[in-house]
């Protein structure tokens, strides 16, 4: 036997040769008989005749991929030279004019070689080398082929669920692709969202232990499903220091008027702001410094700095600015709700240890820190995570050198804090999440987007995700928006969004080979985010305890969680 002969020999199985070498007749994937014809090529898709008997003969096979070709979001495959072209049905209708009786439009999504004796898939690629040519058989994929495509090729990933419509193929997240380029988790309420997260974040701990990843949580449901796991940090522990703040961010708490008079105020803070920090032996040591260093200063020198310079008769203008500041600053340092932020105690210099914590570094086995701002008030939420983000990224921009350890940043309800111009606040956390957006994979900045309203995150936001994953939306300009910032080879998929099922997604983009739906797994109990809507029917037949438990609830009210 020639070379080529006896490689295929050993590959075989004993059901598929003899003993002298020849190959047993077996039924080839093959040259099973084609569903359908090419009718005409584009450069991202093509144009296919259905013959109904053949998809009504494949309906009927064991295998679950086999017997939906043809269907909407199934895949088929188009013999082109030795080897095959993968793509998606998109749509499908009736017209009597062509062979078969059914047209359907389907979008390519990669091509790979062909086994020689099996005749599946292998060696798979994303993208299209040679097109095929009008009148070329279409084949049914296989599960098989999925197999073979699906297959992590080497690369790290992590199992999150089973390929659909199979049982035992399992769908695989790159993990470097995906955290790479950023990504973003897309549903609307009730659809699992809060649980798949928590299953990509609680895989993501298991492949990286040393990890570091930032979960800003705004209704604290991700406390329960990473106590074990991660550390929980809220306004009972969190003890982020105020001096921390830039001067924007300063002007965003201790600031309350508007138009021109802001103006006036934010020049008087900047003035005296910067005073205030100088006064620290950090400042004399660095020697100059702007009002936006990140040096420890005292409440009560920024206030009497405040007094001082209102005092003064060259002022230029009335004391209604200092009073306006002084007083802001005065009831932020008085309100038992500003303590974790605002408070006397929190004036030494422990950036570094904040840091540490925050960032996971080291991680010690917990990769997670879960950030959760529910008891923050709300006049600062957003400010509040506009510093922490941005410490993120100022913390990667003066850390290259030390060629550091990469950081994720989730965002929970991200359309609160990067919201699109008609629902934008002018707050700073929408600038500086655009920022990390755009720039900040160069500095090994990872950015996940949970939201289930797309449509109200800022423009250009969506599209710097490289990985997008989307379970069902049921708003039409969701789906419109989520459409236009997917690639092109996902049009099928994308069809088949409004009737996903809980806890079913389309995954498309950099995180996968080629875009796929997919099934969760189900995660365990203790394991799940405190997300589960309530049930009216069994709490509302139920009673006893009403007045003990109204009396916690007001004693928790008047002391703010604390």
């Amino acid at each position: 036997m020639d070379q080529m002969r006896i490689d295929e020999f050993e590959r075989a199985t004993p059901a598929e040769r003899n003993v002298d070498g020849s190959f047993k007749p077996v039924t080839r994937k093959s040259t099973a008989e084609p569903i359908g014809v090419v009718l005409e090529v584009a450069g991202a898709g093509t144009r296919i005749a259905f013959d109904l008997e053949k998809l009504s003969l494949s309906s009927q096979d064991p295998d679950p991929t086999v017997a939906l070709s043809g269907q909407v979001g199934s895949q088929i495959k188009i013999r082109v030279g030795n080897g095959w072209l993968l793509a998606s049905v998109r749509n499908q209708k009736q017209d009597n004019a062509v062979p078969g009786g059914i047209v359907a439009d389907a979008d390519f999504l990669g091509e790979g070689e062909e086994e020689r004796l099996t005749g599946r898939i292998h060696s798979f690629r994303r993208g299209v080398t040679f097109f095929p040519v009008p009148g070329a058989p279409v084949y049914s994929a296989t599960s098989e082929d999925l197999r073979q495509i699906y297959a992590s090729d080497g690369r790290s990933a992590i199992q999150i669920g089973n390929v659909y419509p199979t049982r035992d193929i399992r769908a695989g997240l790159y993990v470097d692709a995906m955290l790479g380029k950023h990504f973003a988790l897309l549903g609307s309420t009730g659809t699992g969202k809060s649980t798949s997260a928590a299953l990509i974040l609680h895989r993501i701990c298991e492949h990286a232990p040393e990890g570091h990843i930032i979960m800003v949580d705004p209704h604290g449901e991700y406390s329960a499903a990473f106590r074990s796991t991660g550390v929980i940090l809220d306004v009972s522990n969190l003890q982020m220091p105020y001096w921390l703040m830039n001067f924007e961010e300063h002007c965003e708490v201790l600031l309350t008027s508007r138009g021109d008079d802001r103006q006036l105020d934010a020049e008087i803070l900047g003035k005296c702001l910067l005073e205030a920090r100088s006064k620290n032996r950090l400042a004399e040591q660095m020697g100059k410094i702007t009002v936006d260093s990140p040096i420890p200063y005292l409440l009560s020198d920024l206030g009497n700095i405040i007094s001082n310079a209102m005092g003064k008769l060259d002022k230029g203008h009335s004391s209604a600015p200092y009073m306006r500041i002084r007083n802001k600053l005065d009831e932020l340092k008085g309100d038992p709700r500003y303590q974790f932020m605002f408070s006397g105690m929190l004036v030494g210099d422990t950036m570094a240890d904040f840091i540490s914590t925050l960032f996971r570094l080291p991680s010690r086995g917990r990769p997670i820190s879960i950030i959760d701002v529910s008891g923050v008030p709300s006049d600062i939420t957003s400010t509040v995570v506009a510093v922490l983000s941005r410490l993120v990224f100022d913390f990667a921009i003066w850390s290259r050198e030390e060629k550091t350890r990469p950081i994720l940043l989730v965002c929970e309800e991200a359309h609160r804090y990067v919201p699109n111009e008609k629902n934008a606040d002018g707050s700073s956390v929408g600038r500086i999440l655009s920022r990390i957006a755009k720039e900040g994979r160069k500095y090994g900045i990872s950015l996940g987007l949970i939201t289930q309203r797309p449509s109200d995150l800022a423009e250009g936001v969506l599209s710097q995700c490289g990985t997008i994953i989307s379970m069902r939306l049921n708003n039409d300009r969701d789906q419109a928006f989520v459409r236009a910032a997917m690639p092109e080879g996902a049009r099928g998929f994308l069809d088949s969004i409004p009737a996903l099922r809980n806890r079913e997604c389309i995954i498309c983009g950099e995180g996968v080979s080629i875009p796929i739906r997919v099934s969760f797994d189900d995660l365990e109990e203790f394991k799940r985010p405190a997300s589960d809507d309530p049930s009216f029917t069994q709490l509302w037949n139920t009673s006893g305890g009403e007045e003990e438990m109204v009396q916690r609830t007001v004693l928790r009210w008047r002391a703010q969680g604390r």
